[in-house]
């Protein structure tokens, strides 16, 4: 089985209207949202003109290659040591082999923004591709390691709408006007979940023009927006992939199929698309999860059925008081001295009011009772039973 960089070495030398967009052309372009773009792609406002001619001076990927080079490496390309603020250890790898090949190189970014905000509690990016085949792609990032990030992240097990939920759905808005043509949307992880809630919380105008949703192992929603009109009419175009073991894809609610393909790594691993197996032009498909992904959904879903919505919200907070203890604003800064932040969080727990320290203990013993329970899912399966569900 190959991967994202063997698919990019043997359909690398085909335009998109030589072979059409397939799921692992989405997977790829999904994660360019990664990429430090900032300064090297005009914003959402920045482009000249409108319709089908805006962002013809866009630089291409090819362009954004050869600038990020020096970016991505710590000295230059040659000595292929990426710095650590990369996020994935292959990124600056990827940007190279998709400079160097025509089917994606000459593709135009455009509308890149990035945003963090310690204050509102949000963590946003996305990016517009022009892939050449009279289409714009729109790929939000997911979570990068900020502190921020994470807890935007789990505010979503209280809030109906988190801050970047609606920055997503006026990004859309945004690029849908300056971009006159059909419109794919995705993403990988809360990339993923905020693609979707763009397209179903957008006029029904840009809905009419997008024609596929791409959710790359995307948490879902709370049933108040699952059963929103908007959301119902649109689910009919989402794709959602989801590895073998999946954990975060999960999460909530989707009212959509769920697509599994196959993971060379083990556990929470699965959900680095770098690990996503390839066969041709089609990423390696699964009849169902395994064991330990439908361990972990039951016991996710049974736990937060189990707390209200206060209850959520003060654990979620407790814990992030916590974390906020180190001042370290990534899980990188927090890594980079581990043994002092460490501390710091020990004292922070100890400095907790009872409530809060009460709250967090609750959640915690909650979650391994419901785990407890769960255990039967982990058993061998009886004869003739299949290991994988649907």
């Amino acid at each position: 089985m190959g991967s994202i960089f063997d698919y990019i070495a043997w359909r690398g030398d085909l335009t998109l209207e030589q072979s059409p967009f397939n799921a692992v052309d989405n997977v790829i372009l999904t994660h360019l949202s990664y990429f430090p773009l900032d300064g090297i792609v005009p914003g959402p406002g920045s482009e000249a003109g409108a319709g089908r001619n805006a962002g013809t001076d866009a630089p291409a990927i090819s362009d954004a290659a050869k600038v990020l080079a020096a970016v991505l490496y710590d000295g230059s390309p040659q000595k292929k040591s990426p710095k650590p603020d990369v996020i994935f250890k292959k990124d600056p790898a990827l940007l190279e082999a998709l400079g160097n090949s025509r089917r994606f190189g000459g593709m135009k970014l455009a509308g890149f923004v990035n945003q963090i905000d310690p204050v509102e509690e949000k963590q946003f990016a996305a990016l517009t591709i022009l892939t050449g085949d009279g289409c714009a792609f729109i790929a939000y990032r997911g979570t990068d390691d900020s502190i921020v990030g994470w807890k935007e992240d789990f505010n979503m097990a209280f809030s109906d709408e988190v801050p970047a939920q609606g920055e997503a759905v006026q990004y859309l808005k945004t690029m849908a006007g300056r971009f006159k043509m059909p419109l794919r949307i995705g993403g990988h992880s809360k990339g993923g979940n905020l693609a979707s809630y763009a397209a179903a919380f957008c006029p029904a105008r840009i809905q009419k023009r997008i024609t596929e949703v791409y959710l790359n192992d995307a948490p879902g929603f709370s049933d108040k927006v699952i059963n929103t009109e908007g959301y119902q009419a649109i689910k009919s175009k989402f794709r959602s992939f989801i590895p073998q073991g999946s954990v975060v894809g999960l999460l909530f609610e989707h009212d959509c199929d769920h697509t599994v393909v196959k993971s060379s790594n083990i556990g929470l691993f699965q959900h680095d698309i770098y690990s996503w197996e390839i066969m041709g032009n089609d990423l390696v498909r699964l009849p169902g999860i395994n064991k330990g992904s439908r361990f972990m959904a039951a016991t996710i879903k049974e736990w937060l059925a189990d707390l209200d919505m206060k209850q959520r919200r003060d654990s979620i907070e407790a814990l992030f008081t916590i974390l906020n203890s180190t001042e370290a604003k990534s899980f990188f800064d927090f890594g980079s001295d581990w043994l002092k932040n460490s501390a710091a969080m020990i004292k922070s727990f100890t400095n907790l009011d009872s409530h809060s320290r009460k709250i967090l203990a609750k959640t915690l013993k909650v979650f391994f009772q419901t785990a407890r329970n769960n255990i039967p899912v982990l058993l061998p399966p009886r004869a003739g039973k299949p290991q994988f569900i649907a």
